[in-house]
């Protein structure tokens, strides 16, 4: 566990803020940090996300988030794959009756984003029911794309050199212009 006497308090702002949306330059220039432009404020952050005690505040944080919320990548995956397999068969009674919200099992209420009942004059076959389902087609892409289904993305070899945080900074400076 890291220290919290470890990280200055500008750092423990910048670990913060950095949690609420893993954007290193926000997270950076939201905690204080001065910057003559983006790239200055880019090099600034990737520092700090360098620094072995900011990046154990970090992970210790996102785990302990992730335990409190109990959110995890298996459950996320369990809901994407409820979306992408549900059979829409499940919201009806064998006489073709669609269930009542309270009749459904869990499996089918989490694939519903909307269930709509409207009365349209006394009588027989005067009701209206409309059920809209989450996307099927997003939820199969978004599993296919975890599993390596697909490949949208090139990839480029190239032999990375190692720079110094200086060289780094110089090499930001004279692309963005300053240099």
């Amino acid at each position: 566990m890291v220290n919290a006497q470890k990280l200055s308090p500008r750092r423990q702002r910048f670990v913060d803020e950095y949690l609420v949306d893993m954007n290193g330059v926000a997270a950076y220039l939201r905690a204080g940090f001065a910057s003559r432009n983006a790239a200055a404020a880019a090099s600034g952050a990737h520092r700090l996300l360098k620094v072995d005690a900011v990046a154990e505040a970090i992970a210790e944080r996102m785990a302990a988030r992730q335990q409190r919320t109990e959110i995890s990548q298996d459950r996320v995956l369990n809901e994407y794959a409820r979306i992408a397999f549900f059979d829409p068969r499940r919201l009806f009674h064998p006489d073709g009756r669609l269930k009542t919200v309270l009749e459904l099992d869990a499996d089918s209420a989490a694939v519903l984003t909307a269930m709509d009942v409207a009365e349209l004059a006394a009588g027989e076959g005067s009701t209206i029911r409309k059920v809209k389902l989450l996307d099927k087609k997003a939820a199969l892409d978004s599993l296919a794309r975890h599993l390596g289904l697909f490949n949208d993305k090139q990839t480029v070899k190239h032999e990375l050199e190692e720079l110094t945080d200086a060289e780094l900074d110089a090499r930001i400076a004279m692309l963005s212009g300053d240099g």
